[in-house]
């Protein structure tokens, strides 16, 4: 990995911690903290691993996104006629 390569990363807050993700990345790259800043540090650690163990390949092809944005959005959970046809087949 080049020094200061720059990744996007995505950080989720849970009742018991911090979660972080990057995006841009081939496979799972995964980490977490008790604090925002310790997830972060971690990310960082777990990035700089996988990119040391996979190299170049780890990054994938695609320029990374210009923003990220969280949308909430609501779904029906009502079984469709194929759904319907799939649970009677045995």
């Amino acid at each position: 990995m080049s020094e200061g390569q720059t990744f996007k990363v995505v950080v989720e807050k849970h009742p018991d911690g911090y979660v972080a993700y990057p995006l841009g990345l081939r496979g799972i790259v995964v980490a977490e903290g008790d604090s925002y800043e310790e997830a972060l540090q971690n990310v960082a650690s777990a990035i700089r691993f996988h990119m040391e163990t996979f190299g170049e390949e780890a990054l994938t092809n695609e320029p990374p996104p210009a923003e990220v944005f969280v949308a909430e959005v609501s779904v029906s959970l009502e079984q469709s006629e194929h759904a319907e046809v799939a649970q009677g087949s045995p």
